[in-house]
């Protein structure tokens, strides 16, 4: 017994032509460059070096009776010179300001003081309804202590 596996040159069957795309390759390519670019991404923007320019803008004309809040190195708060508990910043700041909130606060921090603790000091003055904050530092042709 045998079997015909082909039909050998002379055979009638050809062999019919495929019209589909064979879209794995490209599905390959893209899957890798997916790969890359979720790798890549991140590691563009880690370690961004920056050095901030130093304000040369005009000063702005000192308010006639300025609320300044100040941050020490210690962390501990004062209003103008005289000391204030962080609990009792919001009704010691009502009393400089005789409640007027859209007063602006100029805060000063010691340079040693880290930017969280700042920021600790802003929600402070946020919770206490004092929106208006004008951070304060040296001129860039003053020189620092």
């Amino acid at each position: 017994m045998a079997i015909k596996l082909g039909g050998g040159e002379g055979s009638d069957d050809e062999l019919a032509e495929a019209h589909e795309i064979n879209v794995t390759p490209f599905i390959d390519v893209m899957l890798v460059l997916l790969i890359i670019f979720m790798v890549a991404a991140p590691l563009a923007t880690v370690d961004v070096r920056v050095e901030l320019p130093t304000s040369t803008a005009a000063p702005q004309p000192r308010p006639e009776h300025p609320a300044f809040l100040t941050v020490a190195a210690d962390l501990g708060l004062a209003l103008g010179d005289a000391p204030v508990p962080r609990d009792g910043l919001g009704a010691a700041l009502d009393a400089a300001t005789g409640g007027d909130r859209e007063q602006r606060v100029f805060l000063r921090a010691d340079k040693g003081v880290a930017y969280g603790e700042v920021m600790a000091v802003l929600n402070l003055l946020r919770r206490a309804g004092y929106l208006k904050v004008a951070l304060v530092g040296l001129d860039a042709g003053q020189a620092g202590p």
